[in-house]
């Protein structure tokens, strides 16, 4: 592995705080740029981040957000939409569709024995096998040991409380207010689009770089 490896948690359509965060990180062409999913969705500019993602090369992961939109593009079933979502439905042009389309759900870098992911994924269980529904969407684990959101099942231990590793798991979309690193993970979902920061981990140096939001965009 010549460059490095940049992850950056939950865009949402941040893209000022984006470009300062990459212009503060000065990536190389040997760099790789990885994003953890939800780029889209209740920001200012969903479709600035996607025209930066492509632009600068990166593997953009797919999140509940992405999957929510494309779920309803094949169905047209309303029921998968919230009401944030008809905004970016709005705007997306074609090429943001193909490019929401090609995002894969989990990137594994070997040599670091290291996966990133948007949610994270069901300790006990063969990570390589869990479908999008668990690894774009987990953030507890109920009593009965089924993956849940965090306001499903108030009080539930965080999946990354119990995952034991190996790979170590880079991980969004569990936002809260600082880094939560464990031996074997680490979520860099620091809330950009609720007027926290927008973070990115880099490796294999482990070092963080963050840009504080310019507001909150998000209640």
């Amino acid at each position: 592995m010549n460059g490095r490896i940049i992850a950056i948690g939950d865009i949402h359509g941040c893209h000022q705080e984006l470009a300062e965060l990459l212009e503060r990180i000065a990536p190389t062409k040997d760099d790789r740029l990885i994003f953890l999913g939800d780029l889209v969705n209740r920001g200012p500019n969903s479709c600035a981040v996607i025209d930066i993602a492509k632009a600068r090369g990166a593997l953009s992961l797919l999140g509940n957000h992405e999957l929510r939109l494309l779920n309803f593009r094949k169905t047209s079933d309303l029921a998968f939409l919230k009401e944030t979502d008809h905004d970016t439905l709005d705007k997306l042009r074609p090429e943001d569709w193909a490019y929401l389309e090609q995002m894969p759900l989990t990137h594994y870098v070997p040599e670091l024995n290291t996966v990133f992911v948007h949610g994270g994924f069901l300790p006990g269980q063969p990570w390589q096998k869990q479908p999008a529904d668990i690894v774009t969407r987990i953030q507890v684990i109920d009593r009965d040991g089924r993956p849940r959101k965090r306001a499903e099942a108030p009080g539930a231990p965080a999946w990354a409380d119990l995952w034991n590793g190996p790979p170590f798991v880079v991980y969004g979309h569990t936002s809260r207010p600082q880094i939560y690193k464990h031996k074997w993970s680490v979520c860099i979902d620091t809330a950009c689009v609720l007027g926290g920061a927008l973070t990115a981990y880099i490796l294999p140096e482990r070092r963080f770089v963050q840009v504080k939001a310019k507001r909150a965009y998000y209640p």
